[in-house]
């Protein structure tokens, strides 16, 4: 059940956003994951989506993700959820957007989500980062911003997420001898490009196709990074259809052998389900980094 406090909070937001008074006739759970909970609403100006989770364990989490969202947003690309508003009420922190009615693919779905995808990234800053700290999941997301991808790549990514694992014990002393020699090949491994805008954490679980048969992500963790770290989190876990490789590719290609540097980007994704799941992913990451 959607909490009652929380219900009246809504209610409210809603009756000052649109002008009108507003009822929730009916909320429905719809998972939220680990973290948070969510529901659609029901209400008698239409129909929203909610997630919420406490206060006080994640400070900011939802009004870093508002803003991450109408950042995307306001690139005129791919599909973002319209944010209504981030707040508090009691214990709960929520963020509410409008609900996206979900539809099914049509045959150009992959084929517009690359093209879709290759336009976000066209989107650049004068430095990688991004002007305020956010989280990737539940796990909190340095963006100190740096002219210099390598270094930021290191210092806000990599770095930050080791040390937490080292204190778990999930990775020994020996095994940062292999993150040290890492770092020292990663200029000549990584190819220099502009800041792209990111949504930072592209996995196959945080898209859905709307009911236009367009691609719509959500859950974002934004910063202006290396638009291959995109591109590589798409693999992670199952990978997108290889007609979306291919389209983005052709949009605005990539520089060669970027297949081989997959693993490299995805080290910051497998070092924070390190760090949220448990040891596990060690040995994936300690797979990747014993190649230096």
């Amino acid at each position: 059940m959607l909490p009652n406090e929380l219900r009246k909070s809504i209610e409210n937001a809603l009756s000052t956003v649109t002008g009108n008074p507003v009822q929730i006739s009916e909320s429905n759970s719809i998972g939220g994951g680990c973290i948070n909970e969510a529901y659609s609403l029901k209400t008698n100006v239409g129909k929203y989506f909610i997630k919420y989770n406490s206060a006080t364990e994640f400070p900011g989490m939802f009004e870093k993700e508002a803003s991450g969202l109408k950042l995307l947003a306001e690139t005129n690309t791919i599909c973002i959820p319209e944010v209504i508003c981030a707040g508090e009420s009691w214990k709960h922190a929520f963020l509410l957007q409008k609900f996206i009615e979900p539809g099914s693919q049509y045959q150009d779905f992959w084929h517009n989500f690359g093209t879709l995808l290759s336009d976000l990234h066209r989107n650049t800053s004068d430095s990688f980062g991004l002007d305020h700290d956010n989280y990737i999941g539940s796990m909190f997301q340095e963006n100190k911003q740096q002219p210099d991808f390598i270094n930021f790549f290191i210092t806000q990514r990599l770095e930050p997420q080791l040390k937490i694992a080292r204190n778990q014990s999930a990775f020994s002393q020996s095994d940062t001898r292999y993150f040290d020699s890492l770092f020292k090949s990663l200029h000549n491994i990584i190819p220099i490009e502009k800041p792209a805008l990111l949504h930072g954490d592209l996995w196959i679980g945080n898209f859905m196709v709307n009911a236009s048969g367009a691609p719509c992500v959500f859950d974002p963790a934004v910063y202006y990074g290396h638009r291959e770290a995109d591109i590589a989190m798409t693999k992670l876990f199952g990978g997108f259809s290889p007609e979306f490789y291919h389209v983005y590719n052709n949009s605005w290609p990539m520089e060669k052998n970027w297949q081989k540097r997959v693993d490299i980007f995805n080290l910051y994704p497998l070092l924070v389900h390190v760090n949220l799941f448990g040891s596990s992913y060690a040995l994936q990451v300690l797979r990747i980094i014993r190649q230096f």
